[in-house]
């Protein structure tokens, strides 16, 4: 008896997942639609879900009898969100691998329905071919090789050789990655090669430009695809300025280099802007990010109240908490570190204004910033930089799509693209913020109320808390 019991919870529970959303169709009624084509609104339509994808959009859409029904007056229906710089608590050694889909069901129940992970492992690659077959609720998943790197720094591949940047490049292509992925300390021949051997074999360079040693002028003739706008502060210095390096990556620790700020000539700004789409208009600044860990201070009372805090070990939440109160940082001036954000705000603004696609990251879960929350701070900073409503959602949604060459299958609303969709209380053209009062997320074809996802937070929240096994 026990036996058939087992059989059978395990058919409904199959049934209760994709598979049984996937037999029925979906249909959202009398909904604002926001179709990213173009800036516009759709007003009351019904848009039809069938096998994933998405069937028809119009004011009158035969609705089949069966199927589910969800009511969108006075909502806004968007195309899910993409988050292309993250990584995972999981893809360090001090944590279980096991809590991986937990992690990616909290991306979800923000709404992020694709991400880009920018330092690969393995375990990624799994979890990326679960996702596609969707045995496990998780956003579509592009990975980044573990990086090319000058120092050892884990998840790695030391490269000092010209010899060794192409083997790496090599292993990360036959190992199934979808970018390699560059950050610190390469010489400037080794970096040539390794981009040189990844234009041979077909996969594009990605990652930090790092002004030492690479410098923005090389990454934009190499056509890199930049992250963090490393190397641009260094970029814009004026010509007399006493010094060459600034506070590009991991050069911003060190409170010696902010003088440079003061040397900074805006009317550089630009022509560096025009350079970059030129180049390679796609650009993802991780602005959230480097605004609020680097320039503007976070007191301890702020960081205990993000919503986010929780999910993260006591461990953690007291590491990062004694950093910020220690960080050398603290001894450059705040009105020195709010012009640093005002200059990377400018420059975001040139290069969009130049015709560059700005992209959304997270770049989480560092310093107590957890994916899917973040992403929501990420398009907050790009308004605050100067973006319009729908240029942020463009950067959430129809930008990523472009740079990954899947327009014709996501990012926007339109007959036949793939349904991962967020259902809103409110419209985010009139407040990027109301991207975060979700009334559901749909997850190929698959809807989930924010209620339900509201429940996964809760139960996840002391999963990922205790994942170190500690004690309180």
């Amino acid at each position: 008896m026990k036996k058939i019991v087992y059989i059978w919870l395990l058919i409904f529970g199959a049934l209760a997942g994709p598979a049984r959303a996937q037999s029925r169709a979906v249909a959202f009624t009398g909904v604002n639609v926001i179709p990213m084509d173009k800036e516009r609104v759709l007003r009351d339509q019904t848009v039809l879900i069938k096998n994933g994808l998405i069937a028809e959009i119009g004011p009158k859409v035969r609705i089949p009898k069966d199927a589910l029904r969800i009511d969108g007056r006075g909502k806004y229906l968007i195309p899910g969100l993409m988050d292309m710089h993250v990584h995972m608590l999981s893809d360090d050694a001090d944590y279980p691998k096991s809590i991986a889909a937990d992690e990616l069901r909290v991306m979800v129940a923000n709404g992020v329905t694709s991400v880009r992970f920018m330092i690969g492992t393995p375990e990624q690659l799994v979890l990326r071919e679960k996702s596609a077959r969707q045995e496990i609720v998780a956003p579509t998943i592009y990975a980044a090789s573990p990086h090319l790197t000058g120092r050892e720094q884990g998840n790695d591949f030391v490269v000092n050789t010209p010899d060794e940047a192409r083997e790496a490049v090599r292993k990360s292509k036959a190992a199934g990655y979808d970018f390699i992925k560059i950050t610190t300390f390469i010489k400037a021949e080794v970096y040539e090669a390794a981009v040189d051997e990844a234009a041979k074999i077909g996969i594009r360079v990605v990652g930090h430009a790092d002004s030492r040693f690479v410098g923005l002028e090389r990454a934009l003739k190499a056509r890199q695809q930049i992250e963090h706008l490393d190397g641009y502060l260094e970029a814009i210095l004026a010509d007399d300025a006493p010094m060459k390096g600034s506070v590009s990556d991991l050069y911003i620790y060190n409170p010696k280099n902010w003088e440079s700020i003061d040397y900074v000539d805006e009317r550089k700004i630009a022509k560096i802007a025009r350079a970059t789409v030129e180049a390679n208009p796609f650009v993802d600044p991780t602005q959230h990010f480097m605004k609020y860990t680097f320039g503007l201070p976070r007191s301890e009372e702020s960081i205990r109240a993000q919503p986010d805090f929780k999910f993260y070990p006591k461990k953690n939440q007291d590491f990062y908490i004694d950093y910020l109160k220690k960080t050398p940082l603290n001894k450059v001036p705040l009105e020195k570190r709010a012009r640093w954000v005002e200059i990377k705000n400018k420059l975001i603004k040139a290069i969009y204004d130049a015709g560059g696609k700005i992209m959304t990251g997270s770049d989480t879960p560092e310093f107590l910033w957890l994916y899917g929350f973040t992403e929501h701070r990420e398009m907050k900073a790009l308004a605050e930089a100067g973006l319009s409503n729908y240029a942020v959602l463009e950067a959430a949604t129809r930008n990523p799509s472009l740079y990954l060459g899947t327009l014709d299958k996501v990012g926007t609303i339109e007959k036949g693209r793939r349904a991962d969709l967020v259902l809103l209380d409110a419209n985010p053209l009139d407040d990027i913020t109301n991207t975060q009062k979700r009334a559901g997320v749909m997850l190929k074809g698959i809807y989930y109320p924010q209620a339900e996802l509201d429940r996964w937070l809760d139960e996840i929240a002391p999963r990922l808390h205790n994942a170190l096994g500690e004690t309180e």
